[in-house]
């Protein structure tokens, strides 16, 4: 945990706001380490994974070699909860030192053998697309793949457009035939310190590098000092793994040194850089346009008719004569009656209000730099205990609107604001963690974590939601502008594009398609391993979601209103949420369209996380729209004169 509340000391927040600008948003959250000639550059593992399966293994899960004493890091909660179990390898590098060809795990020059359990072990990762994660003085091994972007003319003439892959693949299958990567070229880059004269140089790792390989035993020299002696050119034959039997060969490594002209503080920008920033780009575009859209809609049909609507009901002379009209000032005597289950609505849109105030708050916060990937966990660490200590925000509001909706069991209502949404997520998440569990995978939250967790829950967000519950309870009630009669009036038969679902349809798609693009990004971080780290995006596209919800509630329930039909609480909430639907069914698309995932157990999670994605989504959209209706519905209401 001390790693991750590195990010909040005083100076750091300072030193933040003095060096950030518009145009980056990496800021290092740890300190720099310098090395001098030939000191220890430790190189740990992290993880397994891979896109089919989305399920995370420990290093030593597989038969490499291991060290003498293997020794855990310490992790945060959010390196738990991300399946991260970094841990110590027997690679041995040094500061600016090479190394030609390094035998790991070699006795008296003898090859490792692994046994027929053991081979069919590493034969199902390499057929299931694992990747190794390494890490080199924090910072993740990547491998690079160069692709020529001109596809016409000489070959001299092609350009080389290079990317980084995270990781590097454990091995690859050829002609139904199963070879592992069992040599890695480490490529080190370090960044000069200048310093006075007459003193040493200090070096800083600004890349970690690799190339993985496959050499077969036969071709691979080693000595009795665990040297070796690697084939040259292509004249070597990869090393085949035979699930059906023993199969022997050696790990090997080497250990390169590059100088480069990249600063420390820039060390992060090869991982966290998007080639794709021009879509970034449009999608802003695209969602302001949205938000213009809908904002021509709103001052068109909203301003106009409703200063005519105002108008025409304010006219002393005319009162019989709007009192026989339909619209929405027929209903002024039921609009404010309060719906059925009083107490789930504010409890939703208690959770819906402590989840808004957690994302802002991380997005803002990410988008100025100080949760970066550096700091690992850092991000889910803050949204875990930042949604613990929201309780307190989400508690007044449920609280508030409780009593407005003439509520009196207080006690019962911020219970349920603290359990129903939180109590959700707890169980779904423990539904699968069994099957993770079973799976024998690092993903699976262990259970001393899971009692934290639960520590957390009922020791610091049921009581600030209780907290806030009772002051909230005890405000003052929203201040309706209009009186409700006793007897509900009758509404008139709907038409059909009044019909919940259809609102749902029509609310969703613009809210969605103001972010979809993002989302793409998103998911591809979420379930294919990659970095998400452009938080500025995701800050405006927050915003304009905020915005897009707002304008589209308000519209929904001003034609909802003008059809008579006063039940709005529940319906806009509901439709307002709409475009969780959309999200669900891109899930759909992604998932069939985009991964590579057959098995159940994989089906499973993915579709189970999806589920809690969406029912957040929904309770934040929903809580958005609902609030500007609210503020919309008073509104209109205290500016017409009611006899």
């Amino acid at each position: 945990m001390a790693a991750a509340m590195q990010d909040w000391l005083p100076w750091s927040l300072l030193l933040l706001c003095l060096t950030c600008d518009t145009g980056a948003f990496y800021v290092p959250g740890v300190a720099p380490i310098n090395f001098h000639q030939n000191d220890p550059v430790e190189i740990k593992a992290v993880k397994l994974t891979s896109s089919r399966t989305q399920l995370p293994y420990e290093y030593y899960s597989l038969p490499f070699c291991q060290p003498s004493k293997i020794t855990y890091k310490a992790e945060n909660l959010g390196e738990v909860l991300r399946g991260d179990r970094i841990v110590n390898t027997p690679f041995q590098v040094l500061m600016n030192s090479e190394k030609k060809c390094e035998v790991l795990c070699s006795q008296s020059n003898k090859p490792v053998t692994l046994t027929v359990e053991q081979s069919r072990l590493v034969a199902e990762r390499i057929t299931e697309d694992y990747y190794v994660h390494l890490i080199a003085d924090n910072l993740p091994v990547a491998t690079r793949l160069e692709l020529y972007s001109n596809r016409e003319g000489d070959d001299k003439k092609k350009e080389k457009d290079v990317q980084f892959e995270h990781g590097y693949r454990l091995g690859f299958t050829d002609v139904n035939k199963i070879y592992l990567h069992n040599h890695l070229s480490f490529i080190l880059y370090y960044h000069r310190e200048d310093l006075e004269e007459d003193r040493e140089h200090t070096y800083r790792v600004v890349r970690f590098e690799v190339i993985p390989q496959s050499i077969r035993l036969e071709d691979l020299k080693a000595d009795e000092k665990s040297s070796c002696t690697l084939p040259e050119g292509t004249n070597s034959s990869p090393q085949e793994i035979d699930p059906t039997k023993e199969n022997q060969l050696y790990f090997t490594y080497s250990v390169h040194w590059e100088e480069s002209d990249i600063k420390w503080a820039s060390r992060w920008d090869t991982y966290l850089t998007m080639s794709d920033v021009q879509i970034h780009w449009f999608s802003i575009i695209n969602s302001v346009v949205v938000v213009f859209f809908l904002s021509g809609i709103l001052s068109m049909i909203i301003i106009r008719t409703l200063r005519k609507d105002i108008a025409n009901y304010n006219k002393e002379d005319d009162i019989e004569d709007t009192m026989e009209e339909s619209g929405w000032k027929l209903v002024h005597g039921d609009v404010f009656r309060p719906p059925q289950y009083p107490m789930i609505l504010s409890s939703l849109l208690g959770s819906g209000i402590q989840l808004f105030c957690m994302i802002l708050i991380v997005i803002f916060v990410a988008m100025l730099g100080m949760l970066s990937p550096s700091s690992r966990g850092a991000l889910m660490t803050t949204a875990c205990f930042l949604f613990m200590f929201m309780g307190v925000f989400g508690g007044f509001s449920a609280g508030r609107l409780y009593r407005t909706l003439k509520g009196h069991r207080w006690k019962k209502g911020a219970f349920c604001t603290a359990t129903l949404y939180p109590g959700v997520v707890f169980g779904i998440c423990f539904i699968l963690n069994c099957f993770i569990w079973g799976k024998h995978s690092s993903g699976a939250v262990p259970f001393p974590t899971m009692v934290a967790l639960l520590c957390m829950w009922f020791g610091i967000s049921l009581p600030l939601v209780y907290l806030g519950y009772y002051f909230g309870f005890r405000k003052q009630p929203y201040d309706n502008p209009v009186r409700t009669n006793q007897i509900p009036r009758q509404i008139p038969e709907q038409r059909w594009y009044m019909n919940r679902f259809v609102g749902i349809l029509m609310a969703g798609i613009l809210p969605f398609g103001a972010m979809f693009i993002e989302l793409f990004f998103i998911f591809s971080a979420i379930w294919e391993n990659q970095f998400y780290y452009l938080f500025g995006f995701l800050f405006l596209v927050f915003i304009i979601l905020v915005v897009s919800c707002s304008q589209i509630s308000i519209v929904m329930v001003y034609f909802q209103l003008c059809a008579e039909d006063y039940r709005w609480w529940w319906r806009n909430f509901l439709v307002s949420g709409g475009s969780a639907f959309y999200v669900l069914v891109y899930a759909i698309f992604y998932f069939v369209n985009k991964l590579d995932i057959v098995e159940f157990i994989p089906s499973l999670l993915y579709f189970g996380y999806t589920a809690l994605m969406v029912l957040s989504f929904w309770l934040l959209t929903g809580t958005i729209g609902f609030y500007a209706a609210y503020m919309f519905v008073r509104k209109i209401y205290a500016a017409v004169k009611i006899d």
